[in-house]
């Protein structure tokens, strides 16, 4: 069992996200919406509360105000406590020096005052961006039973993506011989989350001697941990067999969402066991009009639908009019599909006005429709906005 005053969970939540283009123009990346009601930094959040951590730092710096007003003082993940609880951790001057977070191994090396403060003996650092449930009493447990030094929580991902994630070569004890990032050519595909648990002591070791490095990138992957391997450090890599995805580009981000549709893409927002906590917007039911078809979609609340809506997921506030057809799509809130319009494979973002009989992404293209107010962009290929 996690005790609360013996880790220190330390979430980067600062990414800009830029390959999600329209969706972080103006958030971060953490805050972008997802799955009809939640932020993708929700199912982190939640993790922690489920798994009994008492102190969360949340690292912010790309355009923070909406993440900030989400996260608010984090009573909806039970984190609103006098002593310790969560806290928002911006870049900050020291002394008469300021700098924003320069590498995910820095942001955490600004804040290790705010982690010695908590006297904590363990710091899970984790990352605000992944749409996964896991339980992080196990990775501690599993840490502990190694006497590792530190740990890294590891999946298995196809072999065409391998070279994307920083890739663990272990022996067969699953202790770490190699630390590969982002290899052109990977040996394995047993594929770094992002999620590590350190011993305090020795990463604020390491944490300072990376900061007096002035070559280095200040970045776990790239610098902290394979200094610590080179140097005899413990490391073990730790399997997770569950759902994770990066939705790091608008096509991973629409098949998260298209995966909660999929009773066994191993993605239930229904355990009652693991619930997903978000801040929530108190608005009137769902209305679902006489003559309207909803088949195997997420329909949120204060939705109006009066067409059709297949395969997708519609946030809060949204409408889809009378003769309208929404196929295999992520409809932001307050977006209105006008009548007479069909949609395939299309995200429409949020305040968006989709004019009347339009027909965008043909329906047999393999294109996501990214749609703003009065335009259309196509990741992939070109499709028809007729």
């Amino acid at each position: 069992m996690i005790k609360s005053n013996n880790v220190v969970a330390m979430l980067l939540a600062g990414g800009q996200g830029s390959r999600l283009k329209l969706l972080t123009q103006e958030i971060a990346k953490p805050a972008v919406c997802f799955g009809g009601k939640y932020r993708i930094i929700d199912f982190t959040l939640s993790n922690a509360t489920n798994s009994g951590i008492g102190n969360i730092g949340i690292l912010t710096q790309y355009k923070p105000f909406e993440l900030n007003a989400h996260i608010g003082i984090g009573e909806c993940w039970d984190f609103d406590r006098i002593t310790g609880g969560l806290r928002i951790l911006p870049p900050f001057m020291r002394g008469t020096k300021g700098d924003w977070y320069t590498g995910t191994a820095n942001a955490i090396y600004q804040n290790i005052e705010y982690i010695d403060s908590l006297d904590a003996k363990y710091v899970l650092v984790l990352s605000a961006d992944h749409i996964y449930k896991m339980d992080y009493r196990k990775l501690l447990k599993y840490h502990m039973e190694k006497d590792a030094d530190v740990t890294i929580a590891t999946i298995e991902v196809p072999w065409r993506e391998a070279y994307k994630f920083g890739i663990l070569n272990v022996d067969s004890d699953n202790k770490i011989v190699e630390f590969d990032e982002k290899p052109k050519n990977p040996r394995n595909n047993m594929a770094s989350m992002g999620i590590y648990i350190f011993n305090w002591d020795i990463l604020k070791y390491y944490l300072k001697k990376d900061d007096k490095n002035r070559r280095s990138e200040h970045d776990f992957g790239k610098n902290v941990l394979p200094m610590m391997l080179n140097e005899g450090n413990k490391m073990y890599a730790w399997v997770f067999k569950g759902y994770w995805k990066d939705v790091g580009t608008i096509r991973s981000y629409w098949e998260a969402n298209m995966d909660l549709l999929d009773k066994n893409s191993g993605l239930n927002l229904y355990d009652k066991d693991w619930r997903i906590y978000t801040r929530t917007k108190h608005l009137p039911p769902q209305y679902i009009g006489k003559n309207s078809v909803v088949r195997d979609s997420l329909i949120n609340e204060g939705c109006t639908i009066e067409g059709e809506v297949n395969n997708s997921v519609v946030f809060s506030g949204a409408t889809v009019e009378e003769g309208a057809v929404v196929n295999g799509s992520i409809i932001f809130s307050n977006a209105v599909i006008k009548k007479g319009t069909v949609l395939n494979k299309a995200i429409v973002l949020e305040n968006t006005i989709v004019q009347p009989n339009k027909r965008i992404c043909k329906e047999y293209e393999d294109d996501i429709c990214l749609i703003e107010q009065g335009s259309v962009s196509i990741e992939q290929e070109e499709a028809l906005y007729a």
